[in-house]
């Protein structure tokens, strides 16, 4: 159950986590760690070196998605705190959720036949990569892009349009792996198996707001960012 998405600062960090749960993994992402205390959210945040507003941000605009409503983005928010938000979210996912849900698959589905585990392992391992590429493309030219302009720097070539053209939605893949084992696979029904499609269901709920973060905050940032380094150029111009 979520809690409306008006936190402030003041507002202890475990009253945070314990309202909704699911900020357990804004928190990491953000790279902080437990063990705060009664400490508020500004100063975990400041003992972090975290960025507050961008925090902030994040968290209620997650809380108030989930509830039905779409916050404006904060013109506080730091692009680079953003960035390393994302960064750590990446990391997550191709680094410990996508592997340890392979992982989990692979032993509930080990007593099947070969040709059905070959077929939903390889199904699996086509949407992780999926997801790689979704997420090396954004480390690879859509951070280094969004600093350079943070720099003052113009790409006559690139800006984040591009970026919002080809940002696909990638949990949509995983949503098909969920309905196979559901509908189609042929094993008796285990705790292993309901266990691995409950975090499938629960990284595809993850990723889709990973999405939603990106273009509802992240992207509109970089628009004003762009315009704002635009219109600075222009004014320097002899």
């Amino acid at each position: 159950m979520y809690k409306k998405g008006n936190y402030r600062e003041t507002d202890k960090m475990s009253d945070l986590i314990c309202d909704n749960y699911p900020m357990l993994l804004v928190m990491s992402r953000f790279g902080i760690a437990l063990g705060f205390g009664e400490k508020n959210i500004g100063e975990v945040c400041r003992m972090n070196n975290v960025d507050t507003c961008t925090f902030l941000t994040v968290v209620n605009f997650l809380s108030d998605t989930a509830l039905g409503s779409v916050p404006t983005v904060s013109e506080c928010l730091s692009l680079e705190s953003f960035m390393t938000y994302l960064h750590n979210s990446h990391d997550y996912f191709l680094k410990f959720r996508l592997p340890q849900i392979r992982a989990k698959l692979l032993e509930a589905i080990s007593n099947s036949t070969d040709d059905v585990t070959f077929v939903i392992r390889r199904f699996f391992d086509e949407y992780a990569e999926e997801v790689n590429k979704h997420m090396l493309y954004e480390e690879k030219t859509v951070f280094p892009y969004v600093r350079a302009i943070l720099n003052g720097e113009t790409n006559q070539k690139y800006n984040i349009s591009i970026f919002m053209k080809r940002h696909d939605q990638i949990e949509l893949k995983i949503a098909e792996l969920k309905n196979i084992l559901i509908k189609y696979y042929p094993g008796a029904s285990n705790n292993m198996l309901n266990s691995v499609l409950f975090d499938i269901f629960s990284t595809e709920e993850d990723l889709a707001s990973h999405n939603q973060i990106e273009d509802s905050l992240f992207i509109p940032a970089i628009l004003e960012l762009e315009k704002k380094v635009l219109n600075n150029n222009g004014k320097h111009k002899p």
